[in-house]
């Protein structure tokens, strides 16, 4: 909250109980009026659905529909895979506190058949604002893996996946393979960075990467033992649409790609929302039609989603 907030709320408050110190009703009105600053207090302990419902704007509405991890990680053994979790920490910020950086062990999600739609590279101009509009008319959330200078370049679009109760992961900030794997510390740096302009639009740091190109290809024991020390959760996928072949497929190749390989009870489905996915948003509302006509209903992924392999 800025100074010039909290000085407008307290002017209101100031001229609100004069004036009904004059109507001869203050002393009964006042008990009834809850100070802007406690109304606004964050507990890191409780869920953000209980946190921020009192201040009326677009942060107060997006935090109906995630979780604030605890400051140290013990609210994360969930049953609702629909709601985001994000840290209010960022990493510097733990290790200065003195707050653990790993996470407990978390039981993974697995008592319904779900579908986690994933959509990397992200944000762009157009692309992930279109899908933004028909997961709204679906009524399905999902999850967007950003890289960092993207989120520089299209932050309202940003703000809108978060507000909309989509989760938000980290996908390294310039999608750079010769930097990201040069070395472990490079990698750790990539993310760190990409953390930042997430936390510095949003007041939240994801707490889910994934690696450009997947960990499967590049990773090595070090890079995760690295990851497991800084509190990433690291996902891959089990269902690829196939939308960044290079081949130039279509909408229905994507739709006969995921429906060929969902066959699983926790389907992670890789998709994209950067510029030239144009195919990936034609065949969403199909992709869709068809994972509910199986019997998949749809999660977000958090730290408690199963591992695709």
């Amino acid at each position: 909250m800025t100074i010039r907030r909290i000085g407008r709320k307290a002017s209101v408050l100031f001229f609100t109980c004069l004036w009904l110190l004059f109507s001869g009703c203050g002393s009964q009105a006042s008990s009834n009026v809850v100070p802007a600053q406690k109304q606004e207090t964050v507990s890191a302990q409780e869920p953000a659905q209980k946190q921020e419902t009192a201040a009326p704007d677009a942060k107060s509405a997006a935090a109906l529909t995630y979780i604030t991890a605890a400051d140290d990680f013990s609210n994360l053994n969930l049953d609702d895979p629909s709601r985001p979790v994000y840290d209010r920490y960022t990493l510097g910020e733990r290790r200065a506190k003195g707050l653990p950086t790993v996470l407990p062990p978390i039981d993974p999600y697995e008592k319904h058949k779900t579908a986690y739609l994933t959509f990397d590279d992200g944000p762009d101009e157009k692309n992930t604002d279109a899908i933004l509009n028909i997961l709204k008319q679906e009524g399905v959330k999902a999850t967007f893996y950003v890289v960092g200078r993207n989120v520089n370049a299209y932050p309202e679009t940003v703000r809108r996946i978060f507000n909309e109760g989509h989760a938000l992961g980290n996908h390294s900030y310039d999608h750079d393979y010769d930097r990201l794997y040069a070395s472990v510390d490079n990698y750790l740096e990539e993310m760190e960075e990409a953390d930042e302009t997430i936390y510095n639009l949003i007041g939240m740091r994801p707490l889910i990467t994934r690696a450009p190109g997947g960990r499967m290809s590049h990773f090595t024991e070090a890079y995760d033992a690295a990851v497991t020390v800084n509190g990433y959760v690291e996902h891959d996928w089990n269902v690829s649409s196939a939308d960044s072949d290079p081949n130039g497929p279509v909408a229905q190749d994507f739709i006969d790609n995921i429906a060929r390989q969902a066959a699983m009870d926790s389907a992670i489905i890789l998709m994209h929302s950067s510029s030239g996915h144009e195919e990936t948003v034609k065949a969403l509302p199909e992709i869709i039609r068809v994972l509910r006509e199986r019997g998949y209903t749809f999660g977000v992924v958090t730290p408690m989603t199963p591992q695709p392999w």
